[in-house]
């Protein structure tokens, strides 16, 4: 008896988004006009790589980054829930699907020591140059129409299940917690046994009730939180069961 549980990044395990709080480093801590505008939707990946060119560029170093990024607070009851899970990974398989990067995943999982809770973490890779400059590239490629073009969650689901089933891994049911409109994709892969745990007030929770008003609930259970502990809660009746 093994569960898998899936979480989401920014405004689910931290309560910010890590790519927006790097902007504390920034001269007076914003970005010009003409950067801020440069965004276009589904290419969030190359708009930080202008962002962390523009730090770079203003003498922004890595010991900066990092302990800028090690302040970001973590959800309420987060702590408690990553450490009830860290107590009992013999029954809890962990990962993190982000659209983050690496280098600001690792710095905040290490500085809190909840590095060991995750077994796996799949986000866009990034990395210092030469220079001394951050630069970060799209996780994958893929063909779903509804998702960023640098990652679907749903595809980085199904192909690391397919490799655990590999391996001889199957679960008993996932736990999908998150909270953005890009978490909508992986909870539609979810079966009837698993369940997902969007966060309260947030896209996810919205998309999700707007498809059982239009009459096309999501397949598995769905369980709202808006404290950690509430899902902690819920993982303790079903390690109980």
């Amino acid at each position: 008896m093994k569960f898998l549980l899936v979480f989401d990044f920014d405004h689910t395990i931290v309560d910010e988004n890590s790519d927006t709080w790097i902007v504390k480093c920034a001269p007076e801590k914003k970005l010009p006009n003409g950067l801020r505008n440069s965004y276009r939707p589904g290419c969030w990946t190359e708009y930080m790589g202008r962002v962390f060119v523009y730090l770079g560029d203003n003498g922004v170093k890595e010991d900066e980054m990092k302990r800028t990024m090690t302040t970001i607070p973590f959800t309420a009851g987060m702590v408690d829930l990553l450490g009830f899970i860290g107590e009992n990974k013999e029954l809890f398989d962990c990962i993190i699907v982000s659209d983050s990067n690496t280098v600001f995943i690792d710095w905040i999982l290490k500085a809190a020591d909840f590095h060991k809770v995750f077994d796996e973490v799949f986000t866009n890779p990034a990395a210092f140059s030469s220079t001394g400059y951050l630069t970060v590239q799209n996780f994958h490629a893929h063909h779903c129409a509804k998702c960023p073009k640098n990652l679907c969650k749903r595809k980085v689901l199904k192909e690391f299940l397919d490799k655990q089933l590999e391996r001889g891994v199957s679960y008993t049911q996932i736990v999908y917690i998150g909270d953005g409109g890009n978490d909508l994709c992986p909870v539609m892969f979810l079966k009837k046994d698993d369940i997902a745990m969007p966060r309260q007030g947030y896209t996810l929770e919205k998309k999700i009730s707007q498809l059982a008003q239009d009459l096309r609930p999501v397949e598995c259970s769905v369980l709202f939180w808006s404290c950690a502990t509430e899902i902690m809660s819920y993982l303790k009746v079903l390690i109980k069961e």
